[in-house]
Order: C-alpha cells, then structure tokens, then sequence
C-alpha cells in the first residue's frame, strides 16, 4: 500500500494563491521543489512531500491562458530538475481551477500523463512528483505519479501557519472509522463542531515523552477521538513516576513496564477507535524520527533541551505544526516552592524556534548532548568551570501538569476551529504562573529562526534532520 501526504506553511499557500488567482479568471500554473519524508514498514510506503521553493510560471510564458486551459513552456524545466536531483527533491505542479471544478480534467490528465514520465526518467525514480488543483477559496486537492505515468490520489493535503488547514481526498473519506456520535463526544460536538471532531478522526499525532505532561496529553487526544496516535518514550515507569502518569500502576513499576505500554494498553482498553502506535525508542533513533514526519501534528513533552531541539528540527524539515509544553516548579529545599509556572509554544516550520525564541541557548543545547554522549569530559568541564551543570529531576505535580497539557489540546482545538474573537496570528504562546497569579496568551518578538528557516519542507537529506546523531 503507498499513500502520500502534501503539507505546505500559509504562506507558501498565500504565495500560491496570488499567481494563480491573480484576478483575471484564466488558469495559472507554478511550480515547486519538493521535500519528501519516507518511511516504510512491511508492505506499506509513506510519504509525506513539503513544500521547499515555490516557481511561478510567468503569464508571458504561457502560450495558453483561459478560464478552462493553461498551456506553458517548458525552458526552465531542465533547470528545476538538475536542482532537484541534486537535493533528492520531487516537483509539484499546481493550477488554478477558476470556474470552481473539483476535479482533474480531461485536458489535466492529458498534460499529466505526458509531464511526469519526463520528469521520472529525468530524475531517474519512480516517483518524479506531484499534480495538485488549488480552487478559488484555497483548497487543494493533489495526486502522486509514478514514472509510468499512472497515479494515486494524494490522501490529505494540509496548510500549517496560525490556522492549520486540513482537506482530505473524498475518496479516502469512506474508508475511514466512522465518528463515534454518542455520549463519549457529544460534548466535543456541542463545543467545537462536527467538523472538528471529524477533523480530529483523520488527524495522526506524535506524542513525544509520555510521562509528566505527556500522559494528560494522550488522555485527552483519544478521548477527543484523534484517528492515530504515535507514542515515543525509551523509559519505563518507576515508583516516583506513579503520581504524575495517568492509568499507571504499582505493578507497573514493580515490574518496568515501558511508559508507551502502559499508555498504548489503557487506550486499547478503552475500545475507543485510535489506532496507538507504541515507539517504545529514543528520539535520537532514525527510524523514530521517519516515523514522526509521518505525522500531522506534533506534541512535546519533554524536559530535556536536545529532545525538544530536535522535535523542532522534525517540525521544520516536514512542516508539522508543533505544540511543545514546559513545566517548571522550583522548590526551596526546605520542602517549600518558590515557582510554579508552565508554557505552551506552538512552532510553526519556516517561523521562530524555540532557539529564537530564548527558550534555551546553543551552549545550553552543546552541553546537554555533551552530558549524554561524553559524561566524563561533562563532569571535568563543570569542574573547571567551563559550563554549568544542569538541574535535574525538578519537582512536579499532577495537577500542574494536567493544567498545561489542557492548555496544549485547546491550543490545538482553537487553531483547527476557529472560535477565538482575537486572532490566532497574535497568539504564539500561553503562559501561566500560580505563584504570580498570571495567564496571559502572547505573541513572541522573535523573528523567523536563522538557523531553521531555511531547511522548511527540506525532508530527507543525508545527515537526516542535517544532524549528527550520537549514540
């Protein structure tokens, strides 16, 4: 089985969107360099192509335009595909539909059939690109060709900015569990649509640490009726962990139960219909990370500095949007606290970092990895006063965390259905202190980072991520 996704940031659709619709009524073309993240497992291929560089093909290029054609010249085409052998990037081509049509015409098919073995035999793969339609209100529908010159539909497309936009093929639509319409989701229905609760049924989500934060997360994701989850977490439940992990147990941790097990087990359990897939791994593990790209969204859930940088990284070179949660509780070692205060971030690929945005500094990133790979040299440097150590096992609470995880899935509610009267463009971040009495919805300073933007829909690239990873 292959399926294929299309994501792509707002404003590659904005950018999009004012070739093709530039206001005349006739077709438009454009081009674009492509991104592919793929994995496989048994028989079944995935794909996922993001947008990197977008090409418009310029009006006096085309030989035809109407509202119902579009004919264009092909000079720049060798030049597109040197590019894009030289970085293992696929080619998306795009058009407008003026009068609306919500399907591939004859004359696509046409034009289809005879571009795209071209291309493959260019290419020299049996995947040379993508065919996509966008309509006039924005949507867009695609399909994957091989180099025969045969295709499939492309399963969803999604935009990701502010809002997150999502369309899937009707033909995949059928195929899908049909929403659980009882008492289990009514309330789900009443407060933020049907839509949004059928949205949710198609949606694939990576939970990365499942633990602290993590555990209220995934309840609530299943619970909402969120079609896949992706669990990862190397560790296994321990003692301490038992008041912080939902539906843990005593035996549990007597007995070293993976965290994602536990996790995967109570929601099978439950016969509500998400699919759990247990990834019971490091991040720093490829094969987690192909796994990832996969999805559509992206939750952290983690303390550590190099995790959550790397999550970034994954939301960037496959353009998922990402929702990354910290908690912090200071205690003042005489059994009191002196802070307790927490944050979400939502990162959207081809905008700020949580680099840029101060959430932590190279050196802070250099040293955690150097703590995990080198701890030797970690420690003689501390010693010598080179870097400073790094706090570990900081206190937390159930409660505090359930608090910022909430606050996590609402963020996600809010920006797939619009319901806020402010804007979802003014708002990056939720930030919360119950030792300050504070709740406050902020939008950051930082610009796009420099070092990420520029990788946005990037995919696979040899170093995956552009990454060492050290074992």
């Amino acid at each position: 089985m292959k399926q294929f996704k299309l994501r792509m940031t707002s404003p590659q659709q904005g950018a999009l969107f004012h070739h093709l619709y530039p206001g005349d009524g006739k077709e438009a073309v454009a081009l674009a360099l492509c991104g592919v993240g793929f994995y496989q497992h048994g028989n079944s291929v995935e794909r996922v192509i993001s947008i990197h560089e977008i090409y418009p093909v310029p009006f006096e290029k085309c030989k035809v335009r109407t509202p119902h054609k579009v004919t264009w010249s092909c000079e720049d085409l060798p030049d597109l595909i040197q590019r894009a052998e030289k970085k293992s990037f696929v080619i998306l081509k795009i058009h407008s539909h003026p009068t609306g049509l919500k399907e591939f015409s004859e004359l696509d098919d046409i034009s289809d059939e005879q571009l795209f073995p071209r291309i493959g035999e260019w290419l020299d793969t049996d995947f040379p690109g993508l065919s996509a339609v966008m309509l006039p209100d924005g949507q867009i529908f695609a399909r994957a060709f091989d180099s025969n010159g045969d295709h499939l539909p492309v399963q969803s497309v999604m935009v990701v900015g502010s809002d997150i936009l999502f369309w899937e093929h009707p033909s995949f639509i059928d195929k899908k569990v049909k929403t659980v319409e009882n008492d289990l989701n009514l309330r789900t229905l009443q407060a933020f649509g049907e839509g949004t609760t059928k949205m949710l049924s198609k949606l694939t989500i990576g939970v990365v640490g499942v633990s602290g934060t993590g555990s209220p997360v995934v309840e609530q994701l299943y619970r909402l009726g969120v079609g896949k989850l992706v669990l990862v977490d190397d560790d296994v439940v321990k003692e301490h962990n038992l008041g912080r992990i939902y539906n843990s147990t005593l035996s549990d941790a007597q007995h070293r139960k993976k965290k994602v097990d536990v996790l995967g087990d109570a929601i099978e359990k439950s016969g509500l219909p998400t699919i759990v897939l247990k990834c019971p791994f490091s991040l720093n593990d490829k094969n987690v990370i192909r796994r990832l790209a996969q999805c559509d969204v992206l939750f952290g859930c983690m303390d550590s500095i190099e995790g959550r940088d790397l999550l970034n990284k994954i939301s960037t070179f496959y353009s998922i949007p990402y929702f990354d949660i910290g908690v912090q509780l200071d205690a003042d070692g005489k059994g009191g606290i002196n802070r307790i205060s927490g944050i979400v971030h939502y990162l959207k690929p081809g905008g700020s970092s949580l680099l840029s945005r101060g959430v932590y500094s190279s050196e802070e990133l250099r040293d955690e990895v150097l703590k995990r790979t080198n701890p030797k040299q970690y420690e003689q440097n501390v010693k010598e006063g080179y870097i400073k150590g790094i706090r570990e096992d900081r206190p937390a609470v159930i409660s505090v965390n359930t608090l910022m995880a909430s606050f996590s899935v609402n963020e996600l509610l809010c920006r797939i259905h619009d319901i806020r009267l402010d804007s979802n463009e003014d708002i990056d971040c939720v930030r919360m202190s119950l030792t300050n009495n504070y709740l406050g919805y902020e939008k950051e300073d930082s610009e796009n980072c420099p070092v990420l933007t520029r990788y946005t829909g990037r995919g696979d690239m040899e170093p995956l991520l552009n990454t060492i990873f050290y074992e």
